[in-house]
């Protein structure tokens, strides 16, 4: 069985979908889209009928990249008004017995009944540790023995509504919800290593509308945060700064400016029309100024909620977010932080960009949730998985080219 996976992130500003195969555990891209979007507003679904429009438009993108429809879907929500629980969960049998990947699972369900309310809706589970006989503590427990099986958790919950406004929209574009995940959980395992499982870790992610904060203590998520400012902020200065649309302030962000005015040039000039009708010339260098003031200021509102968030000793801060990409973005960074930090660098074929990273990253997290779990599991069927070999061996350099010409642009449990 081939093992292919679908995330979708539904951001503020742009849809990413990727399409992965797991491969003697690695992760190979098969596909990736990235779409503009509307009727999201800072990672909240406020137009039903826009949205839809949007990640139709994105599905149709990666469908022609693969030559098969997507039906299934892991799908961030938003992590507004989210709780977090720290929870124990124990299983206790007649008599010693090997432990297996169904007492794991029977774990999971047991938390997942006890954890329900009204109004919030338990989306994640994520283990912390695991006790055989009350006195052994390990990470993945199947295969050994043991009469009680004992497991330490922390459990994530958002608003149902919030959940609810996710799994319509998907219906209707007829795609079913496997499983959802915070963006900021894609974000920390595209990120991650062996030291970050250990050490207490922050990942930002400055998206468009908003900048999320997430602190991690040994790969587990304890605090999360966010600031009411993105990307969409430097288009709103530009914007009123020279008095022109922010359609072309963003144009301007993005295609023109840089992040750091040790990369500008005062020679290189562009010429705009503004609301007065009146052309005016700018040059890269002040542009550029603009924009360095500008995440600069982001940046400093996320390392002021990291201090009121924890007073621990952090290891290791990792920036991502499709403004991250923008030249000279590092050189901002070493301003604020110190070389604890860095700017998260994507280099997978057909997704080496950062605004990937928690489109990507969930997969990564399902794909782990798996394993714990002992399942096999495919979001494509055999028939499907047939007709993607057979494209590939038919049009290899033509589905090659095809797709990295077209990228940029519910299990419970852990």
């Amino acid at each position: 069985m081939r093992k292919i996976y679908t995330a979708i992130d539904l951001g503020s500003y742009s849809i990413k979908m990727v399409v992965c195969e797991v491969v003697n555990n690695k992760f190979q891209v098969l596909a990736a889209s990235n779409t503009r979007c509307k009727g999201i507003k800072k990672g909240i679904i406020v137009d039903d009928a826009l949205t839809k429009e949007s990640v139709l438009k994105a599905k149709k993108n990666v469908e022609e990249m693969l030559g098969f429809k997507i039906d299934k879907a892991i799908v961030t929500v938003p992590s507004d008004h989210r709780n977090f629980n720290m929870i124990e969960e124990s299983l206790e049998e007649e008599e010693s017995k090997i432990i297996t990947a169904g007492d794991i699972s029977k774990i999971f369900e047991n938390i997942q009944s006890k954890q329900k309310n009204e109004e919030q809706e338990v989306i994640m589970i994520t283990p912390i540790s695991f006790q055989i006989d009350h006195k052994e503590s390990v990470k993945d427990p199947k295969g050994m023995i043991a009469k009680n099986l004992l497991m330490k958790a922390v459990s994530i919950s958002i608003p149902k509504e919030n959940l609810k406004k996710v799994i319509t929209l998907m219906k209707e574009c007829n795609i079913e919800v496997i499983d959802v995940a915070l963006g900021s959980i894609g974000d920390y395992y595209e990120a991650k290593n062996s030291e970050f499982d250990s050490k207490v870790s922050v990942i930002i992610n400055i998206g468009y509308s908003k900048t999320e904060i997430s602190i991690f203590n040994k790969g587990i998520m304890i605090k999360n945060e966010m600031i009411p400012n993105g990307s969409k902020m430097i288009d709103q200065v530009l914007a009123k700064l020279y008095h022109i649309k922010i359609s072309q302030a963003r144009k301007l962000k993005e295609r023109f400016a840089v992040s750091n005015t040790r990369y500008s040039d005062i020679n290189d000039t562009i010429e705009l029309i503004n609301l007065e009708e009146q052309k005016v010339t700018l040059n890269q260098l002040e542009v550029s100024e603009i924009v360095e003031s500008t995440l600069t200021d982001i940046l400093k509102q996320a390392k002021n909620k990291i201090n009121l968030l924890t007073n621990r000793e952090i290891s290791y801060i990792m920036i991502t977010g499709g403004i991250s990409e923008l030249a000279g973005f590092e050189y901002v960074v070493e301003n604020i932080f110190d070389r604890r930090c860095s700017t998260l660098d994507i280099s997978t074929m057909g997704i080496r960009s950062n605004i990937y990273s928690s489109s990507y990253g969930i997969i990564k997290y399902f794909y782990k949730k798996l394993d714990l779990r002992g399942i096999s599991y495919s979001m494509v069927s055999e028939k499907e998985a047939v007709n993607l070999e057979s494209s590939e061996e038919k049009e290899a350099n033509h589905f090659h080219d095809n797709i990295i010409s077209k990228v940029f642009g519910y299990f419970s449990g852990e």
